[in-house]
């Protein structure tokens, strides 16, 4: 008889674990909402989101870190539907084994009125207690294809035919080590 042995949590491998983020193009008119974070070697965009907390509900989920980021309230924009779904398997640096993430990407849309009302600036806390800050900016989202996006959402943002069409598939190409180098 073959005896089987557990793995102690400490020697996980990578993509081991499995989080799940939720982020949110949030249109009004023809521009998107999108976060950039500027770096000393780089500059880099992402939808507002974040980690799924565990136990937490999807739309929470959701509807919390758009509050958080933006200061959107969803229930007063209109849509929510699930847009596309990034599987990401992505070696990164840090002493923790990195996790699978799957990046659940929906559709809102808002008034300009609505938008004068949001955060303009977004502080994501570091490690340390320092914040990093990151610059609300609204953007044609025709013009989304070439800018560093992650996940990377630009080219099909882009190929929308208008804001609200319809996608024929909601899987987009994975993020792995082979197409993607951590910044």
């Amino acid at each position: 008889m073959t005896s089987m042995k557990s793995t102690p949590a400490t020697s996980e491998g990578p993509f081991s674990r499995i989080k799940i983020r939720t982020g949110a193009v949030v249109f009004c008119g023809n521009e998107v909402a999108l976060i950039r974070r500027d770096r000393a070697d780089s500059t880099h965009y992402s939808p507002p989101g974040g980690n799924v907390e565990d136990g937490e509900d999807l739309n929470a989920a959701l509807s919390r870190e758009l509050s958080e980021e933006l200061g959107l309230d969803v229930d007063r924009a209109e849509g929510g539907d699930l847009l596309w779904v990034i599987d990401q398997r992505v070696t990164r640096p840090g002493p923790t084994p990195p996790p699978r993430k799957l990046h659940l990407i929906y559709r809102l849309h808002i008034s300009p009125e609505l938008r004068d009302t949001l955060a303009e600036q977004e502080l994501d806390e570091l490690p340390d207690g320092r914040h990093e800050v990151g610059v609300i900016e609204w953007i044609d989202y025709r013009e989304t294809a070439e800018l560093p996006i992650f996940p990377p959402i630009g080219p099909a943002l882009a190929a929308l035919a208008d804001p609200r069409a319809s996608v024929a598939g909601a899987a987009l190409n994975a993020v792995t080590d082979e197409n993607y180098i951590w910044v």
